[in-house]
């Protein structure tokens, strides 16, 4: 069967448009999780224990589970909450008018801020405790070593593994057709629909994710080389 390259050009374009949803889902999922995930590390680091038990358990049920059965969970489950929640407020409120959008966003900042508890606690582990010890003896903060000391360091070992965590997050937004979720997949599988034209549309989903992927990658790499310069020119100085 000879693939229908009209169809093919058009239909990449109308995948691409889906793109903006994609990074958006992205961005704001890293922002929320990026904080939350360092803090519940530093709760493993520290061996604080309540926060500790609980954060193993929740990395355990993210990485033990597929992430198409956290989306039906989660998507499932709020809405029942809510309406619960407001019925018991009194107020009336139409569950359905909220936008597949803030699921995605709840349910990928789940999901991504357990496996960045691991990347950032293994990079903690990398730190001399040594470096600490200097920054206390001189008069520094808690806050002002983690700052000027410790923070630094991780975001340079931690960066390889947060470039792959942001580029599964990205290919992982291609299960929110799962929602509804108007972003790559979905808006090239509504353009097949008509005349079936699936392989075209899926190919088009290939090359879109392929692109946006690679350059989310060679972005990461970027900051890599850019950091380590500075790391390596600069040092890691008390000041």
């Amino acid at each position: 069967m000879a693939l229908d390259i009209e169809f093919l050009i058009r239909t990449f374009f109308v995948a691409a448009s889906g793109v903006p949803i994609a990074l958006l889902v992205t961005i704001i999922a890293l922002l929320i999780s990026i904080p939350i995930s360092f803090l519940l590390a530093l709760t493993q680091i520290n061996e604080i224990f309540i926060f500790k038990q609980v954060s193993r358990v929740y990395v355990s049920f993210v990485r033990g589970t597929p992430i198409i059965v956290q989306i039906f969970i989660i998507y499932n489950s709020i809405p029942l909450m809510l309406k619960k929640t407001f019925n018991q407020l009194g107020y009336e409120f139409n569950i359905e008018s909220i936008h597949p959008v803030w699921y995605a966003i709840i349910i990928f900042t789940f999901n991504t801020t357990a496996i960045l508890i691991e990347v950032f606690r293994s990079s903690l582990q990398t730190i001399d405790q040594t470096q600490s010890e200097a920054g206390y003896s001189v008069g520094l903060t808690k806050y002002e070593v983690y700052r000027r000391i410790i923070i630094p360091q991780i975001l340079v070992s931690a960066l390889p593994n947060l470039s792959t965590a942001t580029i599964n997050l990205i290919k992982a937004t291609s299960l929110g057709y799962a929602i509804s979720l108007h972003e790559i997949t979905l808006k090239a599988k509504v353009a097949a629909n008509l005349g079936y034209n699936y392989l075209e549309a899926y190919i088009d989903v290939f090359l879109v994710y392929l692109i946006v992927c690679s350059l989310v990658e060679y972005g990461y790499k970027r900051l890599e080389i850019i950091l380590t310069r500075h790391k390596q020119k600069e040092g890691v100085h008390i000041a």
